[in-house]
Protein backbone atom coordinates (compact mmCIF):
# COMPACT_ATOMS: atom_id res chain seq x y z
CA UNK A 1 0.00 0.00 0.00
CA UNK A 2 2.74 2.76 0.70
CA UNK A 3 4.61 2.35 -2.76
CA UNK A 4 1.09 2.52 -4.57
CA UNK A 5 0.53 5.04 -7.27
CA UNK A 6 -2.51 7.24 -6.16
CA UNK A 7 -4.24 5.36 -9.33
CA UNK A 8 -3.85 1.93 -7.46
CA UNK A 9 -4.65 3.42 -3.99
CA UNK A 10 -8.15 4.74 -6.13
CA UNK A 11 -8.84 2.00 -7.08
CA UNK A 12 -8.49 0.01 -3.60
CA UNK A 13 -11.22 2.41 -2.44
CA UNK A 14 -13.11 1.61 -5.14
CA UNK A 15 -13.25 -2.02 -4.91
CA UNK A 16 -13.84 -1.87 -1.28
CA UNK A 17 -10.48 -3.04 -0.47
CA UNK A 18 -10.39 -0.16 2.08
CA UNK A 19 -11.74 2.68 3.03
CA UNK A 20 -10.30 6.02 2.86
CA UNK A 21 -10.28 5.99 6.98
CA UNK A 22 -8.27 3.00 6.56
CA UNK A 23 -6.04 4.58 4.52
CA UNK A 24 -5.33 7.56 6.48
CA UNK A 25 -4.80 5.36 9.23
CA UNK A 26 -1.77 3.08 7.95
CA UNK A 27 -0.36 5.98 6.66
CA UNK A 28 -0.85 8.32 9.77
CA UNK A 29 0.70 5.21 11.79
CA UNK A 30 3.83 5.17 9.40
CA UNK A 31 4.01 8.87 9.74
CA UNK A 32 3.92 7.87 13.89
CA UNK A 33 6.33 5.35 13.67
CA UNK A 34 9.03 7.04 10.90
CA UNK A 35 9.02 10.75 11.10
CA UNK A 36 10.68 11.17 14.75
CA UNK A 37 14.05 10.23 12.90
CA UNK A 38 13.52 12.87 9.98
CA UNK A 39 11.42 15.61 11.20
CA UNK A 40 9.79 16.47 7.97
CA UNK A 41 6.30 17.33 10.02
CA UNK A 42 5.80 20.04 12.08
CA UNK A 43 2.48 19.86 12.77
CA UNK A 44 0.26 16.93 12.73
CA UNK A 45 -3.58 17.31 11.27
CA UNK A 46 -6.33 14.78 12.38
CA UNK A 47 -7.78 13.51 9.20
CA UNK A 48 -11.14 14.24 8.40
CA UNK A 49 -13.69 12.12 5.76
CA UNK A 50 -13.14 13.36 2.19
CA UNK A 51 -15.44 15.73 1.04
CA UNK A 52 -15.00 15.39 -3.08
CA UNK A 53 -17.10 12.66 -3.35
CA UNK A 54 -15.73 10.73 -6.84
CA UNK A 55 -12.76 13.50 -7.29
CA UNK A 56 -9.79 12.34 -8.45
CA UNK A 57 -7.88 12.79 -5.31
CA UNK A 58 -10.89 11.17 -2.59
CA UNK A 59 -9.28 9.31 0.40
CA UNK A 60 -5.58 10.03 -0.49
CA UNK A 61 -3.41 11.40 2.09
CA UNK A 62 -1.26 14.23 1.51
CA UNK A 63 0.69 17.06 3.47
CA UNK A 64 0.85 20.51 2.81
CA UNK A 65 4.48 22.88 2.95
CA UNK A 66 3.83 24.42 5.93
CA UNK A 67 3.94 27.75 3.43
CA UNK A 68 0.27 26.84 2.56
CA UNK A 69 -3.04 28.68 4.71
CA UNK A 70 -5.35 25.88 5.88
CA UNK A 71 -7.84 27.23 7.76
CA UNK A 72 -8.17 26.10 11.52
CA UNK A 73 -4.24 24.97 11.34
CA UNK A 74 -0.97 25.99 12.81
CA UNK A 75 0.99 27.59 9.40
CA UNK A 76 4.54 28.41 10.49
CA UNK A 77 6.57 29.15 7.31
CA UNK A 78 9.12 27.14 9.69
CA UNK A 79 9.87 30.52 11.65
CA UNK A 80 9.74 31.82 15.15
CA UNK A 81 7.64 34.67 13.56
CA UNK A 82 4.93 32.84 13.14
CA UNK A 83 5.22 29.84 15.42
CA UNK A 84 2.29 29.95 16.70
CA UNK A 85 0.10 30.99 13.98
CA UNK A 86 -3.14 29.44 13.15
CA UNK A 87 -4.46 30.05 9.51
CA UNK A 88 -8.00 31.99 10.00
CA UNK A 89 -8.70 31.20 6.21
CA UNK A 90 -7.96 28.56 2.85
CA UNK A 91 -5.31 29.15 0.38
CA UNK A 92 -6.90 28.32 -2.80
CA UNK A 93 -4.41 25.09 -3.28
CA UNK A 94 -5.83 23.87 -0.21
CA UNK A 95 -9.48 24.78 -1.03
CA UNK A 96 -9.12 22.45 -4.51
CA UNK A 97 -7.24 19.64 -3.11
CA UNK A 98 -9.58 19.42 -0.46
CA UNK A 99 -13.01 19.67 -3.51
CA UNK A 100 -11.17 16.48 -4.97
CA UNK A 101 -11.20 15.16 -1.81
CA UNK A 102 -7.39 14.92 -0.59
CA UNK A 103 -7.44 14.27 3.02
CA UNK A 104 -4.67 16.68 4.69
CA UNK A 105 -2.43 14.76 7.25
CA UNK A 106 0.04 17.48 8.53
CA UNK A 107 2.26 20.55 7.22
CA UNK A 108 5.89 19.72 6.29
CA UNK A 109 8.50 21.28 7.48
CA UNK A 110 10.43 24.23 5.75
CA UNK A 111 13.38 26.64 5.18
CA UNK A 112 12.45 29.16 7.27
CA UNK A 113 9.90 31.66 4.90
CA UNK A 114 10.97 29.23 2.07
CA UNK A 115 14.58 30.62 1.66
CA UNK A 116 17.16 27.78 1.75
CA UNK A 117 18.76 24.95 -0.01
CA UNK A 118 19.21 22.58 2.75
CA UNK A 119 16.02 22.62 4.92
CA UNK A 120 18.55 23.38 7.92
CA UNK A 121 17.27 26.59 8.35
CA UNK A 122 13.58 25.48 10.06
CA UNK A 123 13.09 27.17 13.53
CA UNK A 124 11.68 23.39 14.33
CA UNK A 125 15.58 22.22 13.14
CA UNK A 126 16.30 20.45 10.42
CA UNK A 127 15.11 17.69 8.35
CA UNK A 128 16.93 14.47 7.33
CA UNK A 129 17.27 13.05 4.11
CA UNK A 130 15.94 9.70 4.08
CA UNK A 131 18.39 7.82 1.44
CA UNK A 132 20.90 9.11 4.33
CA UNK A 133 20.03 10.89 7.61
CA UNK A 134 23.54 12.68 7.61
CA UNK A 135 22.79 14.48 4.35
CA UNK A 136 20.20 17.01 3.67
CA UNK A 137 16.92 16.77 1.87
CA UNK A 138 17.05 20.10 0.06
CA UNK A 139 15.08 23.11 0.67
CA UNK A 140 13.53 24.60 0.41
CA UNK A 141 10.66 22.16 -0.08
CA UNK A 142 12.68 19.92 2.25
CA UNK A 143 10.04 18.55 4.60
CA UNK A 144 7.80 17.80 1.62
CA UNK A 145 10.03 15.68 -0.34
CA UNK A 146 11.46 13.62 2.53
CA UNK A 147 7.64 12.60 3.83
CA UNK A 148 6.89 11.22 0.20
CA UNK A 149 10.43 9.55 -0.27
CA UNK A 150 9.67 8.06 2.82
CA UNK A 151 6.47 6.81 1.77
CA UNK A 152 4.79 8.82 5.01
CA UNK A 153 2.43 10.26 2.25
CA UNK A 154 1.30 9.95 -1.66
CA UNK A 155 2.39 13.05 -2.36
CA UNK A 156 3.06 16.74 -0.64
CA UNK A 157 2.60 20.14 -1.99
CA UNK A 158 5.75 22.23 -2.54
CA UNK A 159 6.89 26.11 -3.76
CA UNK A 160 9.41 27.01 -6.10
CA UNK A 161 11.12 29.90 -5.72
CA UNK A 162 14.42 29.33 -7.08
CA UNK A 163 14.68 25.17 -7.44
CA UNK A 164 12.88 24.32 -3.96
CA UNK A 165 10.65 21.58 -5.59
CA UNK A 166 13.10 20.54 -8.14
CA UNK A 167 16.29 20.37 -5.76
CA UNK A 168 14.57 18.50 -2.60
CA UNK A 169 13.15 16.24 -5.05
CA UNK A 170 16.68 15.24 -6.81
CA UNK A 171 17.83 14.64 -3.67
CA UNK A 172 15.48 12.68 -2.17
CA UNK A 173 14.77 10.60 -5.17
CA UNK A 174 10.93 11.81 -5.93
CA UNK A 175 9.22 13.49 -8.92
CA UNK A 176 8.57 17.05 -8.71
CA UNK A 177 6.97 19.77 -10.80
CA UNK A 178 7.18 23.44 -10.94
CA UNK A 179 4.74 24.45 -13.50
CA UNK A 180 4.31 27.64 -15.41
CA UNK A 181 4.27 30.84 -13.26
CA UNK A 182 0.99 31.66 -12.52
CA UNK A 183 -0.56 28.41 -13.38
CA UNK A 184 -1.21 27.50 -9.68
CA UNK A 185 -3.03 30.14 -7.65
CA UNK A 186 -0.46 31.35 -4.69
CA UNK A 187 -3.57 33.11 -2.89
CA UNK A 188 -3.04 31.82 0.67
CA UNK A 189 0.92 30.56 -0.12
CA UNK A 190 2.60 32.98 2.21
CA UNK A 191 5.24 35.26 0.10
CA UNK A 192 8.45 34.93 -0.40
CA UNK A 193 9.38 36.58 -3.27
CA UNK A 194 6.29 37.59 -5.18
CA UNK A 195 7.22 37.57 -8.63
CA UNK A 196 9.27 33.92 -8.34
CA UNK A 197 7.43 31.82 -6.03
CA UNK A 198 5.05 28.66 -7.51
CA UNK A 199 3.42 26.51 -6.19
CA UNK A 200 3.78 22.41 -7.28
CA UNK A 201 3.66 19.09 -6.51
CA UNK A 202 6.18 16.72 -5.18
CA UNK A 203 5.01 12.69 -6.00
CA UNK A 204 6.06 8.63 -6.33
CA UNK A 205 6.01 9.94 -10.46
CA UNK A 206 5.35 11.85 -13.01
CA UNK A 207 1.66 9.98 -13.52
CA UNK A 208 0.88 10.80 -9.72
CA UNK A 209 2.21 14.77 -10.25
CA UNK A 210 -0.10 14.85 -13.24
CA UNK A 211 -3.12 13.80 -11.48
CA UNK A 212 -2.52 16.42 -8.57
CA UNK A 213 -1.32 18.92 -10.67
CA UNK A 214 -4.66 18.62 -12.57
CA UNK A 215 -6.54 18.98 -9.26
CA UNK A 216 -4.84 22.13 -8.22
CA UNK A 217 -4.29 24.44 -11.56
CA UNK A 218 -6.50 27.16 -13.14
CA UNK A 219 -7.37 30.35 -12.97
CA UNK A 220 -8.09 32.16 -9.39
CA UNK A 221 -9.79 35.60 -9.40
CA UNK A 222 -8.12 36.41 -6.19
CA UNK A 223 -4.51 36.19 -7.62
CA UNK A 224 -4.05 39.06 -9.81
CA UNK A 225 -0.77 36.24 -11.24
CA UNK A 226 -2.86 34.33 -12.11
CA UNK A 227 -3.11 32.85 -15.07
CA UNK A 228 -6.77 32.65 -16.93
CA UNK A 229 -6.18 29.85 -19.26
CA UNK A 230 -7.71 26.51 -20.15
CA UNK A 231 -6.32 24.12 -18.12
CA UNK A 232 -5.52 20.55 -19.64
CA UNK A 233 -6.00 17.12 -19.06
CA UNK A 234 -2.31 16.00 -17.53
CA UNK A 235 -3.14 12.55 -17.50
CA UNK A 236 -4.50 12.08 -21.29
CA UNK A 237 -1.34 12.83 -23.02
CA UNK A 238 1.04 10.70 -20.59
CA UNK A 239 1.32 7.85 -22.89
CA UNK A 240 1.74 10.20 -25.88
CA UNK A 241 4.48 8.41 -28.02
CA UNK A 242 8.13 10.59 -27.97
CA UNK A 243 9.48 9.75 -30.99
CA UNK A 244 11.01 12.69 -32.62
CA UNK A 245 10.72 14.82 -29.71
CA UNK A 246 13.72 17.48 -29.67
CA UNK A 247 15.33 17.27 -26.44
CA UNK A 248 17.88 20.05 -26.11
CA UNK A 249 21.41 19.67 -23.89
CA UNK A 250 22.82 22.71 -22.38
CA UNK A 251 26.29 23.13 -23.16
CA UNK A 252 27.47 25.28 -20.49
CA UNK A 253 25.57 22.92 -17.90
CA UNK A 254 28.01 19.83 -18.20
CA UNK A 255 31.17 21.73 -17.37
CA UNK A 256 33.70 21.45 -14.58
CA UNK A 257 30.55 22.86 -11.84
CA UNK A 258 29.46 19.25 -12.19
CA UNK A 259 29.62 16.54 -10.53
CA UNK A 260 30.98 14.15 -13.07
CA UNK A 261 29.20 11.13 -11.41
CA UNK A 262 26.36 13.28 -11.08
CA UNK A 263 26.79 14.35 -15.30
CA UNK A 264 26.97 10.27 -16.04
CA UNK A 265 23.87 9.48 -14.21
CA UNK A 266 21.44 12.40 -16.00
CA UNK A 267 23.75 11.43 -19.36
CA UNK A 268 22.50 7.91 -19.06
CA UNK A 269 18.37 9.50 -18.47
CA UNK A 270 19.14 11.46 -21.78
CA UNK A 271 20.12 8.15 -23.24
CA UNK A 272 17.18 6.34 -22.42
CA UNK A 273 14.84 9.03 -23.92
CA UNK A 274 17.30 8.77 -26.90
CA UNK A 275 15.95 5.07 -26.96
CA UNK A 276 12.37 6.36 -26.80
CA UNK A 277 12.65 7.94 -29.78
CA UNK A 278 13.55 11.35 -28.86
CA UNK A 279 16.37 13.33 -30.58
CA UNK A 280 18.78 15.64 -28.92
CA UNK A 281 20.55 18.75 -30.13
CA UNK A 282 23.32 20.64 -28.14
CA UNK A 283 21.90 24.40 -27.61
CA UNK A 284 23.23 27.25 -25.63
CA UNK A 285 22.52 28.53 -22.05
CA UNK A 286 25.43 30.78 -20.87
CA UNK A 287 23.69 32.42 -17.85
CA UNK A 288 23.78 30.33 -15.50
CA UNK A 289 26.19 32.64 -13.49
CA UNK A 290 24.26 35.63 -14.41
CA UNK A 291 20.87 34.16 -13.39
CA UNK A 292 22.35 33.31 -10.30
CA UNK A 293 23.54 36.94 -9.24
CA UNK A 294 20.37 38.18 -10.43
CA UNK A 295 18.23 35.90 -8.42
CA UNK A 296 20.25 36.99 -5.22
CA UNK A 297 19.71 40.97 -5.67
CA UNK A 298 15.78 40.11 -6.86
CA UNK A 299 14.35 37.77 -4.87
CA UNK A 300 15.75 39.40 -1.71
CA UNK A 301 14.67 42.85 -2.26
CA UNK A 302 11.16 41.33 -3.08
CA UNK A 303 11.42 39.52 0.37
CA UNK A 304 12.45 42.86 2.08
CA UNK A 305 9.32 44.04 1.23
CA UNK A 306 6.87 41.06 1.46
CA UNK A 307 8.44 40.21 5.07
CA UNK A 308 8.28 43.86 6.15
CA UNK A 309 4.59 43.35 7.86
CA UNK A 310 5.94 40.76 10.54
CA UNK A 311 6.84 43.46 13.23
CA UNK A 312 5.46 42.23 16.48
CA UNK A 313 2.42 44.35 16.05
CA UNK A 314 -0.45 43.12 13.77
CA UNK A 315 0.59 39.12 14.31
CA UNK A 316 2.98 36.83 14.57
CA UNK A 317 6.43 36.80 16.89
CA UNK A 318 6.35 39.68 19.48
CA UNK A 319 9.20 40.56 22.02
CA UNK A 320 8.45 40.55 25.47
CA UNK A 321 8.55 43.85 27.57
CA UNK A 322 9.24 46.75 24.63
CA UNK A 323 10.61 49.60 26.12
CA UNK A 324 8.61 51.40 23.14
CA UNK A 325 7.64 51.05 19.11
CA UNK A 326 11.03 51.39 18.07
CA UNK A 327 12.01 48.29 20.67
CA UNK A 328 9.38 46.75 19.81
CA UNK A 329 10.34 46.48 16.09
CA UNK A 330 13.97 45.69 16.48
CA UNK A 331 13.62 42.81 18.74
CA UNK A 332 10.43 41.54 17.44
CA UNK A 333 12.62 41.06 14.15
CA UNK A 334 15.56 40.25 15.32
CA UNK A 335 14.25 37.13 17.74
CA UNK A 336 11.53 36.50 14.96
CA UNK A 337 13.80 35.71 12.20
CA UNK A 338 16.43 33.14 11.84
CA UNK A 339 19.74 34.18 10.45
CA UNK A 340 18.90 33.49 6.72
CA UNK A 341 16.35 35.07 6.48
CA UNK A 342 17.64 38.51 7.90
CA UNK A 343 20.67 37.77 6.02
CA UNK A 344 18.20 38.70 2.91
CA UNK A 345 16.17 40.84 3.93
CA UNK A 346 19.78 43.11 4.32
CA UNK A 347 20.72 42.46 0.98
CA UNK A 348 17.19 43.29 -0.57
CA UNK A 349 16.89 46.32 1.60
CA UNK A 350 20.46 47.07 0.41
CA UNK A 351 19.85 46.73 -3.28
CA UNK A 352 16.47 48.85 -3.47
CA UNK A 353 17.74 51.84 -1.04
CA UNK A 354 18.55 55.16 -2.73
CA UNK A 355 21.63 55.52 -4.81
CA UNK A 356 21.85 51.55 -5.23
CA UNK A 357 18.59 50.66 -7.27
CA UNK A 358 20.36 51.71 -10.79
CA UNK A 359 23.24 49.80 -9.78
CA UNK A 360 22.24 46.76 -8.09
CA UNK A 361 18.44 46.15 -8.48
CA UNK A 362 17.73 47.50 -12.08
CA UNK A 363 20.78 45.69 -13.50
CA UNK A 364 19.85 42.34 -12.45
CA UNK A 365 16.15 43.35 -14.09
CA UNK A 366 17.76 42.85 -17.41
CA UNK A 367 19.84 40.02 -16.39
CA UNK A 368 16.65 38.18 -16.18
CA UNK A 369 15.04 39.55 -19.59
CA UNK A 370 18.45 38.65 -20.73
CA UNK A 371 17.82 35.09 -19.43
CA UNK A 372 14.38 34.68 -20.56
CA UNK A 373 15.59 35.85 -24.59
CA UNK A 374 18.02 32.73 -24.41
CA UNK A 375 15.81 30.22 -23.03
CA UNK A 376 13.46 31.39 -26.01
CA UNK A 377 16.04 31.29 -28.87
CA UNK A 378 16.89 27.71 -26.97
CA UNK A 379 13.09 26.61 -27.73
CA UNK A 380 13.69 27.45 -31.23
CA UNK A 381 15.90 24.23 -31.32
CA UNK A 382 14.15 22.30 -29.45
CA UNK A 383 10.40 21.02 -28.16
CA UNK A 384 11.87 20.42 -23.69
CA UNK A 385 15.20 20.86 -22.20
CA UNK A 386 17.33 18.42 -20.46
CA UNK A 387 19.91 18.34 -17.94
CA UNK A 388 21.01 18.34 -13.98
CA UNK A 389 19.15 19.75 -11.39
CA UNK A 390 22.24 20.23 -8.89
CA UNK A 391 25.84 20.19 -9.54
CA UNK A 392 26.24 17.47 -6.44
CA UNK A 393 24.34 14.39 -5.02
CA UNK A 394 22.95 16.06 -1.31
CA UNK A 395 25.40 17.23 1.20
CA UNK A 396 26.01 16.51 5.02
CA UNK A 397 24.17 18.44 6.86
CA UNK A 398 26.13 21.37 8.66
CA UNK A 399 28.81 21.08 4.85
CA UNK A 400 27.70 24.18 3.73
CA UNK A 401 26.94 26.54 7.08
CA UNK A 402 29.43 28.79 7.16
CA UNK A 403 29.89 29.70 3.37
CA UNK A 404 26.38 31.33 2.11
CA UNK A 405 27.51 31.34 -1.20
CA UNK A 406 28.73 27.91 -1.61
CA UNK A 407 25.08 26.94 -0.38
CA UNK A 408 23.51 29.03 -3.10
CA UNK A 409 25.37 27.39 -6.02
CA UNK A 410 23.51 24.83 -5.11
CA UNK A 411 20.65 26.09 -7.08
CA UNK A 412 23.15 27.14 -10.49
CA UNK A 413 21.21 24.84 -12.81
CA UNK A 414 17.57 25.53 -10.94
CA UNK A 415 17.19 29.40 -10.79
CA UNK A 416 17.61 30.60 -14.57
CA UNK A 417 13.82 28.83 -14.77
CA UNK A 418 12.20 31.11 -12.50
CA UNK A 419 13.96 34.06 -13.48
CA UNK A 420 12.28 33.21 -16.93
CA UNK A 421 8.73 31.87 -15.55
CA UNK A 422 9.43 28.52 -17.26
CA UNK A 423 8.06 25.13 -16.41
CA UNK A 424 10.52 22.50 -14.83
CA UNK A 425 10.32 19.02 -13.38
CA UNK A 426 12.82 17.03 -11.10
CA UNK A 427 13.13 13.22 -12.12
CA UNK A 428 14.74 10.46 -10.19
CA UNK A 429 17.51 9.13 -12.56
CA UNK A 430 19.68 7.08 -10.05
CA UNK A 431 22.35 7.31 -7.45
CA UNK A 432 25.78 8.24 -6.45
CA UNK A 433 27.26 6.73 -3.58
CA UNK A 434 24.00 5.83 -2.17
CA UNK A 435 22.25 9.32 -2.52
CA UNK A 436 19.38 9.84 -5.19
CA UNK A 437 20.06 12.15 -8.17
CA UNK A 438 17.82 14.02 -10.72
CA UNK A 439 16.74 14.54 -14.45
CA UNK A 440 15.57 18.18 -15.01
CA UNK A 441 13.10 18.22 -17.50
CA UNK A 442 12.32 22.39 -18.94
CA UNK A 443 9.11 23.52 -21.13
CA UNK A 444 8.01 26.18 -22.82
CA UNK A 445 5.20 28.68 -21.06
CA UNK A 446 2.20 25.80 -19.99
CA UNK A 447 3.71 23.17 -21.46
CA UNK A 448 3.14 21.37 -18.57
CA UNK A 449 1.62 18.39 -20.12
CA UNK A 450 4.42 17.80 -22.49
CA UNK A 451 7.16 17.56 -19.33
CA UNK A 452 4.95 15.23 -17.85
CA UNK A 453 4.66 13.05 -21.11
CA UNK A 454 8.18 13.15 -21.28
CA UNK A 455 9.00 12.29 -17.44
CA UNK A 456 6.03 9.38 -17.53
CA UNK A 457 7.92 7.58 -20.98
CA UNK A 458 11.06 7.93 -19.35
CA UNK A 459 9.83 6.57 -16.02
CA UNK A 460 8.21 3.26 -18.10
CA UNK A 461 11.71 2.48 -18.93
CA UNK A 462 13.24 2.81 -15.56
CA UNK A 463 12.18 2.12 -11.82
CA UNK A 464 14.00 4.44 -9.95
CA UNK A 465 11.23 6.42 -8.53
CA UNK A 466 9.54 3.28 -7.40
CA UNK A 467 12.82 2.41 -4.78
CA UNK A 468 12.02 3.83 -1.40
CA UNK A 469 15.00 3.95 1.48
CA UNK A 470 15.47 1.59 3.88
CA UNK A 471 13.18 2.89 6.70
CA UNK A 472 11.08 1.40 9.03
CA UNK A 473 11.95 -2.28 8.48
CA UNK A 474 11.18 -1.13 4.49
CA UNK A 475 13.17 -3.17 2.22
CA UNK A 476 16.16 -0.48 0.66
CA UNK A 477 16.25 -1.21 -3.36
CA UNK A 478 19.19 1.70 -3.95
Amino acid sequence: MINASIAELRAGLAAGEYTATDLSAAFAARIEAIDPSLNSLVSRVEPTEPSGGDGALAGIPYVHKDIFCAKGTRTTCGSRMLADWVAPYDSTIHERLTRSGAVLLGKANMDEFAMGSSNENSHFGAVANPWDTNAVPGGSSGGSAAAVAARLVPFATGTDTGGSIRQPAAFCGVTGIKPTYGRVSRYGMIAYASSFDQGGVIAKSAEDCATVLGEMAGFDERDSTSADREVPDYAATLNDSIAGLRVGIPRQWFSEALDPAVGDAVTAAIDELRAAGAETVEIDLPDADIALAAYYLLAPAEASSNLSRFDGVRFGYRCEDPKDLQDLYERSRSEGFGAEVKRRILVGTYALSAGYYDAFYRRAQKARRLVTDHFQRAFEQCDVIAGPVTPTPAFDRGAHSDDPAKMYLEDIFTIPVNLAGLPGMSVPAGFVAGRPVGLQLIGRHFDEARLLNVAHQYQQRVDWHTRMPSLGGDSSNH
